[in-house]
């Protein structure tokens, strides 16, 4: 039985080896093809005002955000569409209609959503939809156009009811704009698996707020757009998005009129599912 025992051994050792010796070499510096003709389609939903039954704030500050995001994802080469306050079926029709679209001659994809979010989803104008009915949407079953190639999602929404500390919503505050004072998205937005190639960006770590002010927009999209300003055309995007994860940890909260709020922090994340390194260099 000893001797069968080590034969067993031996050849199954012998197949492991031959895995090994056939298996591709994987090369850590390989990046994403990015020399299509176009970049890419970046869809923004951006929602300030929504339906009074669900009892929403207003998010004041969301177009400062939108137009800062504008003005980067263009400088990028990116085709940005832009939607604001948009129903369920508007944003689903819109969606449903991006990942219908040829995308062969792009090197990506890029979808932007500003608003409040609740478990597992985000609000529209008049109600929610879930995360993973719009993700789902782009896989390779369903986007044959995109597969292998970069899906960069990002979520500006909290992400539960709490800062550092439990502290109480600013239920108030976004209807006085006299002062850049910061508030919070509402509720929270947990983290979803979606799949090869593709990259969830959110603006806070699962269970927490994600701040905004009234004036000059959220956080995460100022940080990161500043960032993209300075380095999106050189930087591999997840080192960004880490540099983004440090300019936004190292703010705190100053002018809000919840004062158990003050001097609390945010700091955002991102899900990677990307096989490659994605840069963003100049178009030729």
């Amino acid at each position: 039985m000893t001797v069968l025992f080590s034969v067993a051994c031996t050849e199954n050792l012998m197949e492991t080896d031959s895995f090994y010796r056939s298996a591709p070499i994987l090369d850590p510096a390989e990046e994403y093809k990015m020399d299509n003709k176009h970049r890419g389609l970046a869809l923004i939903f951006s929602h300030e005002y929504f339906f009074w039954r669900l009892g929403l704030n207003t998010r004041h500050g969301t177009n400062a955000d939108c137009y800062n995001l504008q003005r980067r994802l263009k400088e990028l080469n990116f085709e940005v569409k832009t939607y604001e306050n948009c129903t369920q079926k508007q944003v689903l029709d819109k969606i449903s209609e991006a990942a219908k679209a040829d995308h062969s001659d792009v090197d990506c994809f890029l979808l932007i959503f500003l608003s409040h979010g609740e478990n597992d989803h985000v609000y529209a104008h008049d109600g929610k939809i879930s995360i993973q009915d719009i993700t789902s949407q782009f896989k390779g079953d369903k986007c044959r156009s995109l597969v292998g190639k970069p899906k960069i999602f990002v979520l500006q929404a909290c992400r539960g009811d709490k800062h550092d500390d439990p502290v109480t919503p600013c239920d108030a505050v976004d209807s006085e704009l006299k002062t850049n004072e910061v508030v919070v998205d509402a509720s929270a937005v947990h983290t979803l698996p979606a799949g090869a190639d593709f990259i969830m960006c959110y603006s806070v770590a699962e269970g927490y707020y994600s701040h905004r002010e009234t004036i000059n927009g959220s956080w995460y999209i100022q940080d990161l757009c500043e960032l993209l300003k300075e380095y999106g055309d050189s930087l591999e995007f997840t080192e960004l998005l880490t540099l983004v994860n440090r300019k936004v940890s190292m703010r705190s909260v100053r002018n809000s009129a919840d004062r158990n709020a003050i001097g609390k922090k945010q700091v955002p994340c991102f899900a990677s599912m990307l096989t490659k390194k994605l840069y963003f260099r100049p178009k030729k």
